[in-house]
């Protein structure tokens, strides 16, 4: 049963992260944005350090959270694998263990996604890696399956994602895996 939740958390996660393919509707003003700015949320998914920066200045919400998903934009930016927008993120005082709608946190959608050097910098600045989704997973257990086991994950999610702009670099995620796992033992 445990390896179950395993293999289905990063697809439920994902799920979640994009609300079905819309996590980022084209509304030229939203919660996260003031008249004539980037919406903080495309800024993460996109890697708009400029926006994220001038979002900092403003004061906006840094964890705010995407009324479908319960995404903030430091899981946006996690599963985009933008490291300097997550840096940046960071450095303006994102929660790091915030959690979505199904308990994912950055440091799980970084791992799953094969972004070593973001789960490393989210690890460096004080993310818990010991914290559990709603499935009872962390993001160790999500790199601990083979990933012959979780490729047509991989591959629903790259159909689902596609839409936004993020591609899927398989050989990339395979051989991070490992360097990740050790990273969150």
């Amino acid at each position: 049963m445990k390896i179950l939740k395993i293999l289905l958390l990063p697809a439920l996660a994902v799920h979640f992260l994009t609300g079905c393919g819309d996590s980022h509707p084209k509304k030229p003003v939203s919660k996260w944005a003031a008249a004539g700015t980037v919406n903080l949320q495309d800024a993460a998914f996109n890697g708009n350090v400029e926006a994220i920066n001038q979002h900092i200045a403003n004061g906006s919400d840094l964890n705010a959270k995407d009324p479908k998903t319960g995404s903030t934009p430091l899981i946006t930016a996690a599963v985009a694998g933008q490291t300097q927008a997550a840096k940046a993120l960071i450095a303006g005082g994102a929660n790091l263990n915030r959690q979505n709608n199904d308990g994912s946190t950055a440091l799980m959608c970084a791992a799953f996604f094969g972004h070593a050097d973001l789960v490393q910098a989210l690890l460096q600045a004080g993310a818990d890696k010991n914290l559990k989704n709603k499935f009872g997973s962390t993001a160790l257990e999500s790199v601990q399956v083979p990933f012959e086991s979780v490729q047509g994950i991989y591959d629903f999610f790259g159909t689902v994602l596609a839409p936004a702009g993020l591609k899927l670099d398989y050989a990339q995620i395979k051989a991070e895996r490992p360097r990740i796992a050790r990273l969150l033992q």
